[in-house]
């Protein structure tokens, strides 16, 4: 961004609310097409759906607790409601609105904002020193009252349903979200994952199903790091040396050997122990790379850390004891939403130059939403950036 542009920014958000200055980010056009493509405002005169967008973006960026919460908390900021454009409504049209527009409005839309992030961290580094792309797969169970949404069976008298996410580790970027009933197992989403030549996938041992690694991934030239089940037998081709100091354990090249895994995964496989000193857990990681350095690999799969603060995030933001609404529509609504305020503070922080963390910016928007000012000028103050160092760097040893 050019020093001009910069400073005319700066100029235009002096007296907006930070929330103002989040949804402007908001490219009505892209808004727009997404919400007729599903007739989203037919019939709606006072509360159309960007109206519905902005008012459950408040209500989880603010954690309210449902929907008398949100209808209660807008009547007492009807002050800071017109700056932030926002609208005071009833708890009944807010219900109404999440049960009958079509939650694939706001699917859509994160899929715009999922493009333009995608864009804007293009060129951000990894921790791992790596130029193909990384990304982190995996999947979070989000729990439900089942006498309020009988849609969402699980086992046991519980209510549930899954969301597979797949993370563009360059900016935390969730890049492919599946919500799925809560009985379908992790590996029967794999073929689902858009994968891309010669980047690097990692996933946790729950994804070891050997005939989609070798046909959804091996052959078609992209990488996995995983981690080996205790039960998997094999053979070992090669050793190599490895560095004791740095915690590796073993190098090997390796085949499987039972009938079955054998046949699902013909070819060759790398397999790394490496001992993490500071909790002594010995780690087996499993990959078709041969070319990194060993450590790399270890170093690789840590990095899923990232993927388990979006879930974190999102689970915060989503009151699961209290949905907005019980129904199927009413729900995915709220997830997809939820989606898209954070693709919003992921594109943010880029826009506006944000120093703190990711995860810091998502934690403390909620306090200053309706505050007055520049809002690069108010996230980067020294204050802030050294509570967001010790609060991610707690994040990141808890997550290994």
């Amino acid at each position: 961004m050019n020093r001009h542009l910069r400073r005319h920014l700066q100029a235009m958000n002096k007296g907006k609310t930070i929330f103002a200055q989040i949804m402007s980010l908001v490219n009505e056009y892209e808004f727009q097409k997404c919400v007729n493509r599903y007739k989203g405002d037919r019939h709606s005169i006072k509360f159309k759906c960007r109206d519905q967008f902005m008012v459950m973006s408040f209500a989880q960026f603010t954690d309210r607790s449902g929907l008398r919460d949100i209808e209660t908390t807008l009547n007492l900021c009807t002050q800071d409601l017109y700056r932030s454009g926002l609208k005071a409504m009833a708890r009944s049209t807010l219900a109404e609105a999440n049960e009958k527009k079509d939650w694939h409005i706001y699917q859509d839309f994160a899929q715009v904002l999922i493009r333009e992030a995608k864009k804007l961290y293009a060129d951000q580094k990894l921790r791992v020193d790596l130029d193909e792309m990384v990304y982190a797969f995996d999947s979070s169970t989000i729990e439900l009252c089942l006498k309020l949404c009988p849609w969402a069976a699980f086992h046991h008298g519980k209510g549930a349903f899954k969301m597979h996410t797949l993370m563009d580790l360059r900016g935390s970027i969730p890049t492919f979200v599946r919500l799925t009933d809560g009985r379908v197992h992790d590996s029967k989403v794999m073929d689902k994952i858009p994968v891309e030549s010669n980047a690097y996938y990692l996933m946790d041992k729950g994804y070891v199903k050997f005939d989609a690694l070798y046909k959804h991934f091996h052959l078609k030239n992209a990488y996995f790091v995983t981690r080996a089940k205790d039960n998997m037998a094999y053979g070992v081709l090669e050793r190599r040396n490895v560095d004791t100091d740095a915690g590796l354990i073993s190098d090997q090249t390796i085949r499987l050997t039972a009938a079955r895994t054998s046949y699902k995964y013909p070819d060759a496989l790398r397999i790394v122990e490496y001992e993490d000193f500071s909790t002594a857990v010995v780690y087996r990681f499993l990959s078709n790379n041969f070319q990194l350095e060993a450590l790399t690999i270890a170093d690789l799969y840590r990095e899923r850390w990232q993927i388990e603060l979006f879930f974190k995030w999102i689970k915060q933001h989503l009151h699961i004891k209290t949905f907005y609404g019980t129904s199927m529509n009413a729900v995915f609504t709220q997830i997809w939403i939820a989606i898209c305020d954070y693709l919003l503070l992921i594109i943010a922080k880029k826009r506006y130059m944000l120093e703190p963390s990711l995860h810091t910016i998502s934690n403390s928007i909620g306090q200053i939403l309706f505050k007055r000012g520049n809002i690069r000028e108010i996230f980067n103050q020294p204050t802030l950036s050294v509570n967001a160092l010790k609060t991610e760097l707690g994040d990141q040893l808890a997550l290994w």
